[in-house]
């Protein structure tokens, strides 16, 4: 089994900064595409950002610019950091990761993380 865990969401004031952590484990032979999405209240689920085991790099208009997503491959971890946060970036925040596993290493699926809510409110 995998499981992606995630940590750093919180309550920030426009302006401010978070970094969110998501660490993936279990029985991992590769990860792929690791990145973030997010479900605003009241809206679908939107994708943030993706980046490849490469570092290729792929993000929401609305967050160029203020997000920076990095990734430690050694640790099969994604960090995401929020910077000049708006009261729309409320929102809970899911980890997502493309991997495979040992027992079947050419079949990649996608996995998900619990979600950390992340609120941006003076």
């Amino acid at each position: 089994q995998v499981q992606l865990v995630e940590s750093g969401g919180g309550l920030v004031q426009p302006g401010g900064s978070l970094r969110l952590s998501c660490a993936a484990s279990g029985s991992i032979f590769r990860i792929s595409a690791m990145g973030w999405y997010r479900r605003a209240p009241g809206k679908e689920r939107e994708l943030v950002v993706l980046i490849t085991s490469g570092g290729s790099t792929s993000y929401a208009d609305s967050v160029k610019g203020r997000f920076t997503i990095s990734r430690d491959n050694a640790k099969n971890t994604v960090y995401l950091q929020m910077n000049s946060l708006k009261p729309e970036d409320t929102a809970v925040y899911y980890c997502y990761a493309y991997i495979s596993v040992v027992t079947i290493p050419n079949t990649y699926r996608e996995h998900w993380g619990q979600g950390t809510l992340v609120t941006v409110s003076s």
